[in-house]
């Protein structure tokens, strides 16, 4: 069995911009390169796991977001970085478009795409991570051993009192992507 981090997309590796799906507006968040080369050194997978609402609320198509995944994984490529997959959610239960209108197990907080992971991939939930910048991003730490870093939490207080009371275990923080990715690999955690 292999380990891997999970990690969500906009807001962790991207800046954070409503329903982005333009390649115009995408922006590597800084120190995003060096974190995702330090995991792939450490030997973990790089699995995207992303909520992608936009696809079922009719503000972009699947095309749309399939282009700019595209345009991501090559600039990541460029810099020797392999993204073993991207997992994508396009639901959203009052969704305009009926094919993506219904209550989903893929949704995070869901886990639905984890799993999708996990048994494509044979990973060893233990000894991996999930990172976001939402408490949803770490719900997998609450429904088996992986742990997970959120990040950026100095201005989510809600979401660290979700941790605090229990709703999500095994989670950590970090400042950014590269704090927690250094704090994977240096086992300070």
């Amino acid at each position: 069995m292999t380990k891997a981090v999970f990690l969500d997309r906009d807001g962790t590796i991207n800046v954070e911009k409503n329903y982005l799906y333009k390649i115009e507006d995408f922006e590597f968040l800084p120190g995003v390169f060096e974190a995702l080369k330090l995991l792939q050194a450490e030997g973990y997978l790089l699995i995207v796991i992303t909520n992608q609402s936009g696809i079922g609320r009719g503000y972009y198509t699947v095309e749309d977001f399939e282009k700019l995944n595209c345009w991501m994984l090559e600039q990541l490529q460029m810099h020797s970085i392999n993204i073993t997959e991207v997992f994508y959610c396009p639901h959203y239960i009052n969704s305009m478009v009926a094919e993506y209108n219904f209550p989903c197990h893929c949704r995070k907080p869901e886990i639905g795409m984890y799993e999708l992971a996990v048994q494509k991939y044979n990973i060893n939930l233990e000894r991996s991570w999930s990172i976001g910048d939402r408490i949803r991003d770490c719900s997998i730490s609450s429904k088996s051993k992986c742990r997970s870093i959120l990040i950026g939490h100095n201005e989510r207080t809600e979401e660290i009192n979700k941790v605090k009371n229990g709703m999500v275990q095994n989670v950590y923080y970090a400042d950014n992507l590269l704090d927690g990715a250094k704090k994977i690999a240096g086992c300070t955690i």
